[in-house]
């Protein structure tokens, strides 16, 4: 699918927290979500997962998912996010966004805590990572748009 639309916007101010959801999120120009922990100047500034992979997580025994739980500051739905090729452009709300990555390895040896609780997470196959090349405004139900160059 080419079109999708905003469930949540989520944040956490450390690293290794898990994020918080808010209604509407600033995301900055080459940085990422104001006041987030993984903004900055790097190719993984927002970090993107479908309800239809967390769905898939609660499907093999995952209980009690909420938005950020896999520590993405956006969670989508109807839209395919880990077919967007890398280098594509997306408009979310009033921003422009480039996908940079598609997956991560997991941040702890023994993987994160959904992991090790069902045997695998979904986040380093079906999360996706961006950079922002135009800031603005999201808000839940904003709409997602692959952008054909």
């Amino acid at each position: 699918m080419n079109k999708g639309k905003v469930l949540s916007i989520n944040i956490s101010k450390k690293k290794g927290e898990m994020k918080e959801p808010l209604s509407e999120g600033n995301f900055i120009e080459d940085f990422g979500l104001e006041g987030d922990a993984h903004g900055g100047k790097w190719h993984r500034q927002v970090s993107l997962l479908a309800q239809e992979s967390i769905d898939i997580m609660t499907s093999l025994g995952a209980e009690g998912l909420c938005f950020g739980n896999f520590a993405e500051n956006i969670t989508t739905h109807g839209i395919t996010l880990h077919e967007i090729p890398v280098g594509a452009k997306i408009k979310i709300g009033q921003t422009l966004q480039e996908v940079t990555q598609i997956g991560k390895e997991c941040h702890a040896d023994q993987g994160c805590a959904v992991a090790q609780k069902v045997g695998k997470c979904i986040m380093p196959t079906q999360g996706i990572f961006t950079r922002i090349i135009k800031g603005g405004i999201v808000k839940i139900g904003d709409e997602i748009e692959i952008i054909k160059d």
